[in-house]
């Protein structure tokens, strides 16, 4: 139903107003009438369509119409098609009838300008301007739904600049103005009308700090920017020339979604009457558009990987080397953090997460920075942050400190997934809490809070806390799979690893050794039949498998899993030094750095059974009839010992999912 808006009228002098183009003038019939009047007529000129309801008839009427009873059940409506060239050119008149008279008691003269008042924006997600789209004031999810899109301006195109273009209020570039969403304000009419009115853009006072609106003026090489709104700024007045009819802005989120952020941000655009200095402008129109913040979409492994990190540290040349390989065989980009940057942290994956954001115009890589704050805590804004490379980060309040489980390896995301009928395309978060009566760590309620705000991937609550460093990456891993399902979810297994152990000590092995050719420090190299027989290493791990099967529990429901969905790796974990919580026994196969069907996976130097590590034969063996290339990289006194491993020491960026997020239903 089209916006009304309801006028007087008067039998004491004509008066005017103005029409909106796509409105409808309801007029005030009988508040003008004379007491003794009993019915009216209408006469138009030819640029107006009316119609007269009464209860339940109507008539569409363009010129003229039988007299109509005055009746307060009477609705009149008046339209127009076009704007109009000249200020009041149409024209409508009332004549107002005593029962039995030919001759009207009086008249009541309307002369009409109409005008388009229209703010418009990419709501059919086209990657261009929808005109006089409809329903832009709502925002719909999925492929029939409509709303624009508006991305955070959160990367840095000017070189040298000290902080992200969102934190800014300047437009110099077109750069950056490529990462905002056009706007563009129709106000098309007699100039007479525009001179006489104020057209005001604004927005609310929640929304100011959340976005920045720039007015696009001048022409070709003299174009330049004005920041109009947002940052202090709640409304401005349209600076229109004569016969200008479009207004061009340009449109830039400031912040993502968040626990007090839904995403939505409301624009209108406002006609006002002028009546004189003395009274307030009167509000004639107002059209609303309302934009929806793109979210931060993390990928998961299955996606293709475009370029690998890991640091340089003292000692780890050979890791580096066996990565730079790896890299080359997926085709990846390979970037090194020299150790003047990382400051001998070498656990890049916990410092960030890379993902993304998208827009039908745009799409950039974001990286998510942890609140760990460790030597590599300058990395991601000095060295990734960049052109079209954006950055967020959510700090914790000084009271509080970072735990370990606010490094993202304890930040995964599952591949798509469809969970009782509920399509999750772009897959589900996985996030590391505490389960009661362990050291009750936790994630950061903020960095929470900012998972949970960006809908499109509803995080699933895992169960690390058991472990020491307590992160989800120890104990699970994605990797694709050839079929429908497209991953298998890896899980260490500490019950498939004595079972395998247990087949070789019975086939007649129980002497071979673990660590065999490596410096231990922490103690012999022992053998099967030893590591059998270790009780004290077996009630532990009893425990491990139970906190896995938890979690595997959890993943099943969660993820709609069945059991061929699984993939267990053998793996064993002892006890911290404290016998309070979980490490890797050996190299933890399961943090490994999944780069296509390449898999970087810790050498856990098992028992060497006919020339080969009876654990590396047997990942081969659960991993190579999907397609996927097993490379085992030597960690053990660079990472492993340090209570890391090989998916711990890197990072992938990847390509963002062919699907697009705002087609989803949350």
């Amino acid at each position: 139903m089209p916006n009304q808006r309801w006028v007087r009228l008067s039998t004491e002098k004509a008066t005017s107003t103005l029409h909106i183009l796509g409105t409808e003038l309801c007029l005030d019939i009988c508040g003008a009438a004379p007491s003794a009047a009993t019915t009216f007529d209408i006469w138009a000129t030819l640029g107006l369509n009316f119609s007269v309801d009464r209860n339940t008839e109507e008539s569409n009427l363009s010129f003229y119409a039988p007299r109509w009873e005055l009746d307060k059940t009477v609705k009149v409506t008046v339209t127009m098609d076009a704007p109009s060239i000249e200020a009041d050119e149409e024209k409508i008149r009332i004549s107002y009838y005593k029962e039995n008279s030919k001759i009207p008691v009086a008249k009541a003269i309307l002369h009409i300008t109409c005008v388009e008042i229209s703010l418009d924006a990419d709501i059919n997600r086209s990657g261009m301007v929808t005109r006089r789209g409809k329903q832009k004031s709502q925002w719909t999810w999925g492929p029939d739904g409509r709303g624009a899109v508006l991305l955070v301006n959160c990367d840095r195109d000017t070189p040298g600049a000290e902080k992200e273009d969102n934190k800014d209020t300047e437009l110099k570039s077109d750069l950056d103005r490529k990462d905002m969403s056009c706007m563009i304000l129709t106000a098309h009419g007699p100039n007479e009308v525009f001179q006489n009115h104020q057209l005001i853009l604004h927005i609310s006072e929640v929304e100011d700090d959340k976005v920045g609106v720039f007015y696009s003026q001048g022409e070709m090489e003299k174009k330049h920017y004005k920041h109009v709104l947002g940052s202090g700024k709640l409304s401005y007045k349209v600076e229109r020339d004569l016969d200008q009819v479009e207004s061009v802005f340009y449109v830039e989120g400031l912040k993502f979604p968040d626990i007090d952020f839904s995403g939505l941000l409301a624009f209108h655009a406002s006609l006002l009457e002028s009546t004189n200095k003395e009274i307030p402008q009167a509000p004639i129109f107002t059209d609303t558009l309302v934009f929806r913040v793109a979210p931060w979409v993390m990928t998961p492994n299955t996606l293709q990987p475009i370029s690998v990190y890991v640091c340089s540290v003292d000692g780890n040349d050979d890791f580096v080397a066996e990565v730079r390989k790896l890299a080359s065989k997926a085709r990846c980009k390979f970037i090194i953090c020299p150790p003047e940057e990382n400051r001998m942290d070498r656990w890049i994956q916990d410092e960030m997460e890379f993902g993304y954001t998208q827009a039908p115009h745009k799409t950039f890589p974001v990286v998510f920075d942890s609140p760990r704050n460790r030597g590599l805590k300058d990395f991601p804004f000095k060295k990734v942050l960049g052109p079209d490379f954006g950055y967020v980060q959510r700090d914790l309040p000084p009271e509080i400190s970072p735990s370990s489980l606010d490094s993202f390896g304890n930040l995964e995301v599952s591949p798509p997934v469809k969970v009782r009928g509920k399509e999750y395309p772009l897959g589900r978060i996985l996030i590391g809490t505490y389960f009661p009566g362990n050291f009750n760590r936790n994630m950061s309620k903020i960095v929470q809070d900012f998972l949970h705000a960006q809908v499109v991937q509803s995080p699933i609550e895992l169960h690390s806390d058991w472990l020491l460093v307590g992160h989800v990456d120890e104990f699970l891993s994605f990797v694709p799979a050839p079929d429908q399902k497209g991953f298998r979810l890896l899980l260490a297994s500490p019950s498939a690893c004595f079972k395998l152990l247990k087949e070789k000590e019975e086939q007649g092995h129980g002497a071979a050794k673990m660590f065999e050719g490596i410096e231990f420090p922490e103690g012999k190299a022992h053998s099967i039949t030893e590591i059998i027989a270790d009780r004290s290493l077996r009630n532990w791990n009893e425990y491990c498998q139970k906190c896995i099967d938890w979690n595997r529990n959890i993943l099943k429901r969660e993820l709609d899993l069945t059991e061929k969905d699984i993939i267990d790796i053998p793996q064993l974990f002892s006890p911290d030094s404290q016998k309070s919580s979980a490490v890797a026994y050996f190299p933890d196969m399961v943090n490994m750095v999944v780069l296509g069907k390449y898999l970087g996976i810790p050498k856990p130097f098992g028992p060497i059974i006919d020339g080969q590590c009876c654990l590396e034969k047997e990942v081969r063996h659960l991993l190579e009839p999907l397609g996927l290339s097993c490379i085992f990289i030597d960690d053990y006194s660079t990472y492993h010992l340090l209570r890391g491993d090989v998916h711990c020491g890197t990072n992938v960026r990847r390509k963002p999912f062919s699907f697009k997020w705002w087609n989803m239903s949350p």
